[in-house]
């Protein structure tokens, strides 16, 4: 009697965790991400490549200083009509062959742009440079948006925020490397050439990888609950649920405008701080240090809200100290003589600043769920591109010739601008952003509330086998398969390994 008492709490036990879902995280989920980062931080290197040298640039090629700004602008205004192409692509095609498109865009848009460098007979290079900024703007479009839906279907809960934010600092991280490189390396004209060509190296690195080691789309085993029961939208019904959510608008117009306030300052910063007797050395360094301090504060916000899931409470935080510094660098920028004070405010704008664009990314897909993450994390980043758009052309347009004695130490002959009253305008705005987002911004965690409400389930992380696809050693019985696009199948798989 005991024995058979014991074989059926045995039995019971069993058919427990045979009920139990599976889930795997597979080791080839970091390629993916180095692939995506990798080529984000290409595209970021070349679409501010020719910002911190902007004077030099136009010498070179007989350009106005506005035909310099656009080599950067015409990223946001590309975007603005291709970013809803881009969703659809990501969300319709997949993550792999919307990765391989990005990466041959971008690829063929830095050779493009250097081309003026190369054949002597060209006469009119601001075409070529447009034509490859243009292609790589088209690149970043589909870039820009992976790392959400990468984190989503490659990555388990507890690693979701750490990968997100690992994809999409690649980006700020490229925008370092072009203000660092670009002013060291650009002393004179004949430096641009050699510039140039060192840029298209990371650019083929990345188009290499991505078409040589990507394999599919989503993994055959998903990593989280969120992941295999994926309801997500159809693209259409998707953005007309996102335009009727009043968080995820509230969240899309305050960290989109955010978004744009950092494109113009990172655009600008050269020409803002040259005018008043700073280097373009300085400028850069001042870059690198926004830059730098990005992403060391995203890294640590990374590891909190991946154990905390306190997403709403540190972007409002992040936010408010973000305008508090915004306005410091509005009164600093105006002063000579405080390299100490701006490059310490630049730090800081970044710690602030930067930090939170990877939990916002996050947030806008737990207070969207269902709708998929392309489309969640796509359109917030195409109203930051239309409005970083609109605050670029307000700042430049507010500029007038100074009336005053200039130090100014632009270079191209022009007479130095009056920046005062541009950079009063973007504190003023980061100021309503914040205010906006901090009272009227609140929302619950769909995405983890839907998860919660699910069974229990064993995450397992990555086994020799799980390279080739082939199966672990089975010790629970095994479910129907599921298919790559299936949502609400099972996968039954090894249940002896721990968290990846």
């Amino acid at each position: 009697m005991a024995g058979l008492a014991g074989d059926g709490k045995c039995a019971t036990a069993t058919t427990a965790m045979g009920a139990l879902r599976v889930y795997r995280a597979y080791a080839r989920r970091w390629v993916f991400l180095l692939v995506v980062s990798l080529l984000s931080c290409s595209n970021a290197t070349l679409w501010l490549s020719f910002a911190p040298v902007a004077d030099i640039i136009a010498q070179r090629f007989l350009l106005s200083t506005e035909q310099v700004n656009w080599l950067s602008l015409v990223y946001l205004v590309v975007s603005i009509p291709c970013g809803v192409l881009a969703i659809w692509v990501l969300d319709s095609a997949g993550l792999r062959w919307a990765t391989i498109l990005c990466a041959w865009l971008n690829f063929a848009g830095s050779v493009l742009r250097a081309l003026p460098c190369m054949v002597v007979e060209i006469r009119d290079p601001f075409a070529f440079l447009m034509g490859g900024q243009s292609l790589c703007a088209l690149a970043q479009t589909l870039v820009i948006f992976s790392p959400a839906k990468l984190a989503a279907l490659w990555f388990p809960e507890h690693q979701r925020a750490m990968a997100n934010m690992i994809g999409t600092m690649a980006n700020p991280l490229g925008i370092l490397l072009a203000n660092v490189l670009s002013p060291a390396l650009v002393k004179k004209e004949d430096d641009i050439p050699v510039v140039l060509g060192i840029y298209i190296i990371p650019a083929g690195l990345a188009c290499l990888l991505a078409t040589a080691c990507l394999r599919e789309s989503v993994p055959p085993t998903p990593p989280s609950a969120g992941a295999a029961h994926s309801t997500s939208e159809k693209f259409l019904d998707g953005l007309k649920l996102l335009v009727r959510n009043k968080a995820y608008v509230v969240l899309a117009l305050c960290f989109g405008g955010g978004v744009g306030i950092f494109t113009s300052f990172s655009a600008l910063l050269q020409q803002i701080l040259c005018a008043n007797g700073y280097s373009n050395e300085f400028a850069g360094l001042c870059g690198a240090l926004f830059i730098v301090f990005g992403i060391l504060g995203a890294l640590v916000l990374g590891l909190y809200v991946d154990r905390t899931k306190h997403f709403t409470e540190a972007i409002k935080i992040g936010f408010c100290l973000t305008s508090v510094v915004c306005v410091a660098f509005a009164l600093v920028s105006q002063l000579r003589g405080q390299t100490v004070a701006l490059a310490a405010i630049c730090s800081l704008l970044g710690l602030f600043g930067f930090s939170v664009a990877p939990v916002a990314m996050e947030l806008a897909v737990e207070c969207s769920f269902p709708v998929g993450e392309g489309a969640a994390a796509g359109l917030v980043f195409i109203l930051g591109q239309a409005e970083g758009v609109l605050v670029m052309v307000l700042l430049t347009a507010l500029t007038v010739p100074r009336a005053e004695p200039s130090f100014s130490t632009c270079q191209g002959g022009q007479d130095p601008l009056d920046w005062k009253v541009s950079v009063l305008l973007m504190a003023g705005l980061c100021t309503v952003f914040s205010c906006c987002l901090v009272l009227f911004f609140h929302t619950p965690y769909r995405r983890l509330q839907a998860e919660a409400s699910r069974s229990p389930s064993i995450q397992e992380c990555e086994c020799p086998a799980t390279v080739d696809h082939a199966p672990c050693p089975q010790t629970l019985p095994e479910g129907p398969p599921r298919p790559p696009h299936s949502p609400g199948t099972d996968a039954a798989e090894s249940p002896g390994a721990a968290h990846s």
